[in-house]
């Protein structure tokens, strides 16, 4: 019997540990190094549909995902100064029922902590900021701040939008701000139990801005993040914790129930959009890349942890297919995962503008379609979430 692969994972996010899972599963030999002391995600909750959830139960996450997870019984779309409906969805338990898995929402905290629950502990390696690597030969070298040196046969990049593996492959190139920020906070349930709120997924558009909320942590927190337009970013003018008051001023003149779970929130933090172009190729020998470090995207599909995590599945599927030419293994994986991931970026960005549009005729005619067209529906929106990204013989057909 051959030694199984070596593969290093650099970046312990949702995307790394969820095809380190994977991996792991299949028998390679895997190690993942964080740049970070702990393992930790930033921001709040997040919107996974059932095309994701699907392929954590397949790991064998279902327990923690839905012990820590909510089950939206459906999505509202509802217009920013009177609260009219826009447009509904159902959600649970029809997306069970059609695709095999629920739609969850969960704070990112949680669900990384029930990845990680499924990987091995000591592999993964904290503190290790990735600062060069070389292939050579069937290896890949790559050396760490702290000076610890490393051999793999396989390197996966899963860190992020500002990625050092991208960097190292394709040349240092800065994201672009994407004239968004988002205000972000946690509000205990027992603070807005009077507004009677369903348990579901309500998104509040109007002109320049949007605000999205729904519930997390076992149903005992409501997440709400609120997006606004900006034309410029400067850190020295913003801070990552902003406060409630500023939140407030930002969706002045709100509906009442949007301005009320704002002002309930225990704090509240400023998070900056930015954004890459589509890259036209991942991979480079043995070495390729997943998640935001290749095709990071707008969040207004509410796709881009459940990509990284098919990008997971695919990439396990891949290598232990081609394990006589990994290199080759990874060009298929990039194959398969490129038109996906670009058609949800391009309408990612498309409903950026969709959501954000000033009050008049194009908005609505906007909402006249909404109206008309269940386009948010589990139904409508079967390509999405029937996706099996495992099924590597298949997919191309599926997309």
């Amino acid at each position: 019997m051959p030694a199984p692969l070596k593969v290093a994972v650099i970046g312990g996010g949702i995307g790394g540990l969820g095809a380190a899972v994977g991996l792991h599963q299949k028998g390679f030999e895997v190690d993942v190094y964080e740049q970070a002391p702990e393992l930790t995600e930033v921001g709040g909750g997040i919107n996974m549909g059932p095309n994701a959830v699907r392929v954590l139960y397949r790991l064998g996450l279902r327990e923690g995902l839905e012990r820590e997870g909510v089950r939206p019984i459906g999505s509202h779309q509802r217009r920013w100064q009177d609260g009219r409906t826009l447009q509904r969805a159902a959600l649970n338990p029809l997306c069970e029922q059609l695709y095999g898995a629920p739609h969850i929402t969960i704070h990112r905290a949680d669900l990384l902590a029930v990845i990680a629950a499924g990987f091995p502990a000591e592999r993964v390696h904290l503190g290790h900021r990735l600062v060069g690597l070389a292939e050579t030969g069937d290896t890949i070298e790559a050396w760490f701040d702290n000076g610890v040196h490393i051999r793999a046969d396989v390197l996966i990049g899963a860190d992020g939008i500002h990625s050092a593996v991208r960097a190292a492959l394709f040349g240092e190139e800065e994201p672009q701000f994407a004239g968004c920020v988002a205000y972000r906070g946690l509000v205990p349930v027992e603070r807005i139990v009077d507004l009677g709120l369903e348990r579901g997924s309500q998104s509040w558009v109007g002109p320049g801005a949007h605000l999205v909320h729904y519930f997390v942590s076992r149903g005992r927190l409501l997440n709400f993040v609120g997006w606004t337009e900006h034309d410029t970013w400067n850190r020295e003018d913003w801070t990552d914790r902003a406060t409630i008051e500023r939140a407030l001023a930002a969706f002045e003149g709100w509906h009442p129930q949007v301005r009320r779970i704002i002002a309930a929130a225990e704090t509240c933090f400023i998070w900056a959009l930015f954004d890459r172009d589509p890259l036209p190729r991942w991979s480079l020998g043995r070495t390729t890349l997943l998640g935001d470090a290749c095709h990071p995207m707008y969040p207004f599909m509410g796709q881009g942890a459940a990509q990284a995590i098919e990008d997971g599945a695919a990439l396990a599927a891949c290598l232990a297919a081609g394990l006589d030419d990994p290199a080759a293994a990874l060009l298929r994986y990039e194959r398969l995962r490129l038109p996906r991931v670009t058609r949800l970026q391009q309408m990612s960005r498309a409903n950026k503008y969709r959501f954000h549009m000033s009050d008049g005729p194009e908005q609505q005619a906007r909402d006249a379609e909404w109206a008309r067209a269940a386009d948010r529906s589990p139904e409508a929106l079967r390509w999405l979430f029937e996706h099996d990204p495992a099924a590597i013989d298949t997919v191309a057909a599926q997309r």
